[in-house]
């Protein structure tokens, strides 16, 4: 019988794992409770299926999803990326997210855009961009604006900085609310920054001296603790490196 899911949370889950969203100190006629499954997991009735390898994470209050080193980006509708323009067919630009294919965006799909007013995107262009449909069915699909029909700081950008890879594990921990390793680079340059969950970033500091230290550190942050993270920050800082 499947044991409870929240007993299970920061341990490592393998995929094939089934846990009960039902807790055991109540009986059986108790409603399962109400939960968000994020990525690595998926929901069937009151169980949860695990989809990946990783560590179970949780946020208060019914947040759930695993945590692992995964390399290779799933598309899910919702999430922001960065994609690459790689060709136009009519009406429709496709653009490279990093996944199994790629992805298609209208020309309607950015702000203002109309019939007569159309935006001008090039082959080569990065985007900025969200998922709005995103199943292992259909053609995943991006838009430029939100339900509102703003931009909300998606579109075309990119002009001057940087692009480059990182581990899945590393962007969402750069995209936290408090994440320690921006505000630790806030203090060496001013600096943009533009963090795709396909694991693209893009960088643009005052100088190219500047934009390659700040992406070498970053790529330097996959495998460090706290501690050597600050003391390489300081090093740099101090003008040792």
């Amino acid at each position: 019988m499947p044991v409870s899911f929240r007993e299970k949370v920061d341990e490592v889950l393998l995929p094939g794992d089934v846990f009960s969203l039902r807790l055991p100190e109540f009986g059986s006629d108790v409603k399962a409770e109400k939960a968000v499954c994020g990525p690595g997991l998926r929901r069937n009735g009151d169980q949860v299926l695990v989809c990946k390898s990783g560590v179970l994470r949780h946020k208060a209050p019914n947040v759930y999803w695993i945590d692992s080193q995964q390399k290779r980006y799933v598309p899910a509708k919702g999430e922001r990326v960065i994609g690459i323009i790689t060709a136009r067919s009519g009406d429709v630009f496709k653009v490279d997210v990093g996944g199994s294919e790629p992805a298609s965006l209208s020309f309607l799909a950015f702000e203002g855009a109309t019939k007569r007013n159309r935006p001008n995107v090039q082959v080569g262009d990065l985007v900025y961009a969200h998922f709005i449909i995103a199943n292992k069915d259909m053609e995943p699909e991006l838009a430029c604006i939100d339900s509102c029909g703003h931009a909300n700081g998606m579109g075309v950008f990119g002009e001057g900085g940087l692009m480059f890879r990182l581990s899945l594990g590393l962007v969402r921990r750069l995209l936290a609310p408090q994440s320690m390793i921006v505000k630790d680079l806030e203090k060496l340059f001013p600096f943009e920054m533009v963090v795709g969950l396909n694991g693209r970033v893009w960088v643009k500091a005052k100088s190219i001296q500047q934009t390659l230290i700040v992406t070498n550190l970053l790529e330097s942050c996959e495998n460090m603790t706290a501690q050597q993270r600050q003391t390489l920050f300081q090093r740099v800082a101090e003008g040792n490196l």
